[in-house]
């Protein structure tokens, strides 16, 4: 059991991030100091989200420089807090050199955090975002899981360097953060494995998978129709909360599958419908599996025509069971979150009527 003291400092790897900025806006409003670990205190712009945030909630938020690949570059940041996250990580499917820009980040910045852990005597817990992708691979490994659900028992064992390197980099990771935590006893890890995450960020001007995915839903990409391709959902506040739970929980302990929903791109964007099919080229039909093989490649160079094939027509099942009765989470409607992500959108001027 750990017990973590509210009034020490709490670091957040990845301040800018997605997840870590709502987690951020959560620390806040509890009265928390948050120490924003960002690679550039210098770019305002980029933090005016963050900094917006911290002039309206209770708590304090300071900013140190870090950078992933850069070792006892997170000495300072870590300095006197008993909680770190770990949010840091990058994500995007279409890479050119997936060791360079996925793997060797996902893995040294992992390491090079959580062995400052090990040199930082306040450290305590860390809690590291890591993902549905350690699990599993692609959909049509459900079909080898011991009951057809996906669990925090398994591992993704068919992701590469060639074939779903994303998935590949957050395994090769997540790996790497137990090993670390294995050889030491000072500090215990706890991770966050979220399936795909949506609703309204901090950043509406957010370039990541998850907005692309929900922009094309409504700008007309995806006039045509959805592909019936298998997904967990889950909404960006909750695997917030989920983070601080982890954190803050003196049981908490092990990896926790944080998914709200299983879904498919096709059914997410059936929820936009009835609020939004007027003014928006939503799409309203599936596509078929061989149009999907023809065209994924050109929308998404990470969508390959394997991917396709291994994943498009295929369920995705996963069992969210332990967070729930150990963590006390209880997960927004999809409805809610695809509407208020959609409406974010709106509202900041990235998407526009055009039906």
């Amino acid at each position: 059991m750990t017990h973590i003291d509210p009034t020490s400092p709490i670091l957040v790897t990845g301040a800018t991030g997605y997840v870590a900025g709502r987690l951020v806006k959560l620390l806040l409003e509890k009265g928390h100091t948050v120490h924003a670990a960002v690679r550039d205190p210098g770019k305002t712009e980029k933090l005016k989200y963050l900094n917006a945030l911290a002039e309206s909630l209770p708590g304090q938020i300071h900013y140190f420089k870090s950078d992933l690949l850069t070792e006892g570059s997170y000495a300072e940041a870590m300095a006197g807090c008993e909680l770190v996250f770990h949010t840091a990580s990058p994500f995007a499917m279409g890479v050119k050199d997936p060791q360079k820009e996925l793997v060797d980040p996902a893995k040294l910045g992992t390491r090079n955090v959580l062995e400052e852990a090990s040199r930082t005597p306040s450290v305590k817990r860390v809690v590291v975002t890591s993902s549905m992708a350690a699990i599993y691979g692609d959909n049509v490994d459900l079909k080898h899981t011991p009951n057809g659900v996906f669990t925090e028992e398994i591992w993704n064992t068919t992701s590469s360097l060639k074939h779903q390197p994303y998935y590949y980099s957050k395994t090769v990771a997540e790996k790497e953060a137990w090993d670390i935590a294995g050889k030491q006893d000072r500090w215990d890890l706890v991770t966050i494995n979220p399936s795909f995450v949506l609703g309204p960020g901090i950043n509406p001007h957010s370039t990541g998978e998850s907005y692309s995915t929900v922009k094309q839903m409504g700008d007309g990409t995806l006039k045509a129709g959805a592909p019936k391709m298998g997904i967990g959902v889950v909404d960006v506040r909750d695997v917030a909360l989920a983070h601080y739970k982890a954190g803050t929980t003196p049981e908490a302990a092990g990896r926790y599958l944080t998914s709200a929903h299983n879904t498919d791109l096709f059914d997410m964007a059936q929820e936009l419908l009835p609020k939004y099919g007027n003014d928006y080229p939503l799409p309203r039909k599936p596509l078929p599996k061989w149009l999907v093989w023809l065209v994924g490649p050109m929308l998404n160079p990470g969508i390959t025509r394997k991917v396709v094939s291994l994943n498009t027509g295929f369920p995705w099942k996963g069992d969210n069971s332990k967070i729930r009765k150990e963590l006390g989470i209880e997960f927004r409607p999809l409805r809610e979150t695809m509407e208020e992500m959609f409406q974010h959108l709106i509202d900041n001027g990235v998407l526009e009527k055009k039906a």
